[in-house]
């Protein structure tokens, strides 16, 4: 075997966490991207609806900045992404009822139904493309929570 190049730290490939997260993180987005094509959504879009929706379970107002938080899509790509699902129809934004520098974000009735429509579809994917995992999804999702927890910013 010849021996790593000073550049790298790693003997191969796959002793680097960071390519294997890509490798798995571009196959899972794959499979997710084939997914919502059925139903004209990207990721992105998919996401912010999601978390709308999850967050919507608990909180009467929801502002951009929630959705940015709760997602870990930065504000400017948020509001962008959110312009967008707004021409889709998917979502209504409207000023904050107490903070005027702030918009509200509430999902539209076809909104709703789409949203819940997305989150079984990738419900789908996730079981699928996980289900290699088995019993051991529980600490794979621990090890990610750590990685969360980690690396706040």
């Amino acid at each position: 075997m010849k021996q790593a190049d000073e550049a790298f730290n790693v003997m191969k490939a796959e002793d680097s966490p960071g390519f294997l997260l890509w490798q798995v993180t571009t196959l899972w987005h794959r499979a997710i991207k084939k997914a919502l094509d059925e139903i004209d959504l990207t990721h992105p879009q998919f996401v912010l609806l999601a978390s709308l929706l999850w967050l919507s379970k608990t909180k009467e107002s929801i502002t951009q900045i929630d959705l940015s938080h709760h997602s870990k899509i930065d504000p400017m790509t948020t509001s962008t992404i959110i312009k967008t699902l707004l021409r889709k129809g998917l979502v209504e934004r409207q000023e904050h009822h107490t903070d005027t520098r702030a918009k509200s974000v509430t999902l539209t009735e076809s909104g709703i139904a789409i949203s819940k429509q997305a989150v079984q579809i990738i419900n789908k994917v996730d079981e699928d493309f996980f289900n290699s995992l088995g019993a051991d999804i529980k600490n794979f999702n621990g090890n990610l929570i750590n990685l969360l927890n980690a690396n706040k910013s």
